[in-house]
């Protein structure tokens, strides 16, 4: 969301400053009197660096989100009120800015607010998930229920996540050590060989060569390939983040990678049944459930298509039927969901598909790893290798002509 500076004015005359989250520029301007204030000037913040880099992590860990769902469904199931459970759980917060936003909660519920009004104002940390299902427990008086399923969900979301992402660091990795090491020898080390040979004299073989030439590229531009690195990483975030075409296109690309894709499907699958199955388990009407599904998936290529599904069915059409023309979700979860609805038993149904997936996706990481590693461990070796006998070449050369 878009920030801007404000200053104003108070009824007293006194002139205050600020900086807000908003919409745009007339939002702020209504919150501003709103909060009987005369505005003055109303502009977006300047952007810092950070701006251009990937979004920093939330404030709030997974972890620490599951322990106090699960001791605020304790202590409500016990019968505490809520404005003393959140207190409670406040003060025995260690990491400072979960306090902060528990007490901002607290304060609000206290002037009246519903819990999930509270919760909504900080979406960094409470996604749309969390208070949607939060806002079912308080109309239907089972929030103790729901916080618990809410635990659950969070608990399982966090390893399946925690899977994937494994998946994918392991190659980036070992290819980083990689490059880094490559960028080592020809940078630091094949500079002290090349002096070595200047001072023997002679032709050196073409493999030495051609490393040495690499060598001297590598050290002249090495500036300009570590800045063209960091600047594509960060221009490709950013590209993602605000051209949603672009954001599109490379979601479906991934979806369709030979090796990832298959990865990527099955999680997209295991998420879209976890999410989905804990929000009707929990009352929460399907239309609202698959809206806030389709913006939790991750991938624009589901969301769209999760999207087209809710419209279907705003229109009469069964759940199964649009989710097979989407053409992204496997026959055996299509079928599964057909007979969860037929039977009435769609939550139960939705929760043995993500058990499955969840397993298939255990498999494919498994797979994964096993054939990336000696892929990688070829790929370093054969690099450093072959540096090595070009540089040992004229070494051989010199022995027999010291003979």
């Amino acid at each position: 969301m878009p920030v801007f500076n404000w200053k104003a004015r108070t009824r007293q005359g006194a002139v205050k400053k600020g900086v807000m989250d908003a919409q745009n520029d007339e939002a702020v301007l209504a919150a501003l009197r709103s909060q009987s204030l005369l505005p003055i000037t109303v502009k977006p913040a300047a952007k810092d660096l950070l701006d251009f880099l990937p979004e920093m992590g939330n404030p709030v860990s997974t972890r620490e989100l599951v322990v106090f769902t699960r001791q605020f469904s304790t202590m409500i199931d016990a019968g505490l009120p809520l404005v003393q459970c959140l207190d409670i759980l406040a003060e025995q917060e260690p990491n400072k800015k979960f306090k902060d936003i528990l007490l901002q909660v607290k304060a609000e519920v206290e002037q009246g607010s519903t819990f999930a009004d509270a919760l909504r104002k900080h979406p960094k940390v409470f996604d749309e998930l969390y208070v949607n299902l939060v806002q079912a427990g308080e109309i239907g008086g089972i929030l103790d229920t729901i916080l618990n399923r809410l635990g659950t969900y969070l608990e399982k979301n966090d390893s399946l996540r925690r899977k994937v992402k494994g998946a994918m660091v392991y190659p980036i990795t070992i290819m980083v050590v990689a490059m880094g090491v490559l960028v080592l020898l020809m940078v630091k080390v094949i500079p002290i060989f090349e002096q070595m040979f200047i001072d023997f004299g002679g032709a050196l073989p073409g493999p030495t060569q051609l490393v040495v030439n690499t060598s001297h590229w590598m050290q002249a531009n090495i500036v300009y390939l570590l800045g063209g690195a960091f600047g594509a990483y960060a221009g490709f975030n950013q590209a993602r983040r605000r051209i949603p075409t672009f954001r599109y296109q490379t979601d479906s690309l991934a979806l369709k990678l030979p090796v990832f894709g298959n990865l990527l499907r099955k999680t997209a699958v295991a998420r879209f049944s976890r999410t989905f199955g804990t929000m009707i388990a929990s009352g929460v009407p399907i239309l609202d459930s698959l809206e806030v599904v389709a913006k939790t998936a991750g991938n624009k290529v589901i969301e769209k298509a999760l999207f087209a599904t809710r419209s279907a069915i705003s229109e009469g059409r069964t759940l199964a039927e649009p989710l097979i023309e989407s053409k992204i979700f496997p026959g055996m979860v299509v079928q599964m969901v057909a007979v969860g609805e037929q039977t009435g038993a769609m939550d139960s149904m939705l929760t043995k598909i993500a058990d499955f997936y969840e397993d298939e996706v255990d498999a494919a990481v498994a797979a994964l790893t096993s054939m990336l590693e000696p892929m990688m461990m070829v790929f370093l070796g054969g690099s450093v290798g072959s540096i090595l006998v070009a540089m040992y070449l004229p070494i051989f050369k010199i022995a027999e002509t010291i003979k």
